[in-house]
């Protein structure tokens, strides 16, 4: 079953980013699944990278860090095609217990946008 294995535990930068200061590893899929995700202590995050117009709809920060700490070291890393580092995402917020109506507006929007984030990093 999908699940991470510590909670987030990060540093703020003050400049908009925040260093992870624990490793933590994201089991992907379902029960009795193998495949997980590293994401190592050091890694840098802006967690959501919202526009601040938006932000009062999805606020940067907030119940789903962690997954989308994991989503911005699949897009840095490019792990998985942009459609399935997604896809983890989405399963990532939804086990963190997310709002249904908020993840889906979340993995909506970096359906239609990411790509620009996801080729950026290449």
């Amino acid at each position: 079953m999908s699940s991470f294995t510590d909670d987030l535990y990060v540093k703020d930068l003050n400049d908009g980013f925040f260093e992870v200061m624990r490793e933590f590893r994201y089991y992907v899929g379902e029960e009795n699944s193998v495949e997980y995700i590293d994401v190592p202590k050091g890694f840098i995050t802006d967690f959501y990278s919202v526009p601040q117009i938006f932000q009062s709809i999805v606020p940067k920060t907030g119940k789903g860090n962690q997954a989308s700490v994991l989503h911005d070291y699949l897009y840095t890393n490019h792990l998985y095609t942009q459609k399935r580092s997604d896809d983890i995402f989405l399963e990532a917020m939804t086990v963190l217990g997310m709002n249904v109506v908020q993840r889906y507006v979340i993995y909506y929007a970096v359906r239609l946008f990411g790509k620009f984030a996801y080729e950026r990093t290449k």
